[in-house]
C-alpha cells in the first residue's frame, strides 16, 4: 500500500510539472511546427482535459488585450490537495 500511495504521488508530481511546463510554454513564441510547439501540444493534449475543468468555472481575466488564466494555480492547488489527502 504504501508503495502505491508513493507512486500516486510522484505522478501528481509529474503531472503539476506539465502544466508548469505548460505556462511557461504559452508565453514562448515559436513557429507552427517547430520542434517546440511539437513539445507544447503533446503537454496540451495530456494536461487540457484536467485544466479544462477549471477553465469553465474560472474564465480568463482580461487586462488591456491579453487575457490571464488563472485555472493552471487552481488545479495545482487541488493537486497539492489531493496529495495531502493521500499522507
Amino acid at each position: 500500500m504504501y508503495r502505491l500511495l508513493v507512486f500516486l504521488w510522484r505522478v501528481i508530481d509529474a503531472y503539476e510539472l506539465l502544466i508548469v511546463v505548460g505556462v511557461i510554454l504559452s508565453w514562448v513564441p515559436r513557429s507552427y511546427g517547430s520542434f517546440i510547439d511539437q513539445i507544447d501540444n503533446g503537454i496540451k493534449s495530456l494536461t487540457d482535459p484536467y485544466l479544462n475543468l477549471f477553465r469553465r468555472l474560472l474564465p480568463s481575466v482580461g487586462m488591456g488585450g491579453m487575457s490571464i488564466d488563472f485555472s493552471p494555480i487552481v488545479a495545482i492547488v487541488v493537486l497539492d490537495l489531493i496529495k495531502r489527502l493521500i499522507i
